[in-house]
């Protein structure tokens, strides 16, 4: 059974209204990464402060959710949303709070205007905490995530969303980490760099139901630039990127072997990857792609933190 999109009627406590707007669906994406960088930390023997990495988490989440909403605003200037037809809610083609007169446009950007300035608040507490690279951390992972769908830089109009993507979940992982060791360490990014690449696969297959919105809109990220046909091999070697980039790091000896754990993801993601290959061009058949992908990178993010932090005992 299709999902109901959200109208006035459905959506006429406040709170609820508020907290949906955030699509919360999504924001557990950010938690995995969070839990790879809390347990990047703990494998190197760093006792875990359970207030500053509850923070982490917690801001995570709110950070994410702010993204989420300012990109619904942005993509309400560009046009995109009330553009797409092809929508497979409540996965692509925005929240529809705004074009469905749940929330205005005013009251989409205040919102998120908010949410963001409350993770600036928690982040200068953190980074008074732990360590000033927590800064520039925590500054980067902002700009990204505003300036994804944001002018003048459209970052995703650009074809740079996929980098945007990866780079934001990584700093996800290394700002955990850091506010746990208190100094900066690559390991984190080692760690999470092929979950970062399955949560850009998230994006990356979600764009193909909105292709023809987005290239009425302006937006000519890759699916846009090569076209379906093309682009739906991309997703096969994003994926094949992240589990050949996990079996290497195993392999060199900077990640515990207790982390090809996470390969069983890699079922998911070659489900996914046949039906995008084969229903491409039907965008309402995409459905249980986008679910796997989903998955996979759920999966991915609790095994690889799992078997990075219970290496400790094994």
């Amino acid at each position: 059974m299709p999902a109901v999109e959200p109208n006035l009627n459905n959506m006429a406590n406040p709170v609820l209204r508020y907290l949906m707007a955030t699509r919360p669906a999504f924001l557990t994406v950010t938690l995995f990464a969070g839990f790879i960088g809390l347990a990047s930390a703990y494998a190197d023997g760093v006792q875990i402060d359970l207030l500053t990495a509850g923070m982490s988490l917690l801001f995570g989440l709110v950070a994410h959710a702010g993204i989420n909403v300012l990109n619904d605003y942005y993509d309400a200037l560009n046009g995109t949303d009330d553009a797409n037809n092809e929508r497979i809610f409540p996965f692509t083609g925005g929240s529809r709070f705004i074009q469905n007169g749940v929330l205005s446009r005013r009251e989409t950007a205040i919102f998120g205007g908010i949410l963001m300035l409350l993770v600036v608040v928690a982040g200068l507490w953190l980074m008074l905490v732990s360590d000033a690279a927590l800064l520039w951390i925590g500054a980067a992972g902002l700009f990204i995530g505003w300036s994804y769908s944001a002018p003048p830089f459209k970052l995703n109009s650009r074809g740079l969303g996929e980098i945007g993507v990866w780079a934001g979940f990584a700093l996800i992982a290394i700002g955990s980490d850091v506010v746990q060791r208190g100094t900066f360490s690559v390991k984190p990014l080692i760690a999470v760099a092929s979950y970062a690449l399955l949560v850009t696969d998230l994006l990356f297959i979600n764009q193909f139901p909105d292709e023809k919105a987005d290239g009425i809109a302006g937006k000519r990220h890759w699916v846009v630039r090569l076209g379906h046909h093309k682009a739906r091999w991309l997703y096969a070697v994003i994926a094949a990127a992240a589990y050949l980039w996990l079996a290497a790091a195993v392999w060199v000896g900077a990640l515990p072997r207790l982390t090809l754990l996470a390969l069983a993801s890699a079922a998911l993601s070659l489900q996914a990857a046949r039906t995008l290959i084969q229903h491409s061009a039907t965008p309402s058949s995409l459905t249980p792609a986008i679910q796997q992908t989903i998955a996979a990178a759920a999966l991915h993010g609790l095994l690889l933190s799992i078997g990075i932090a219970a290496a400790v005992v094994f």
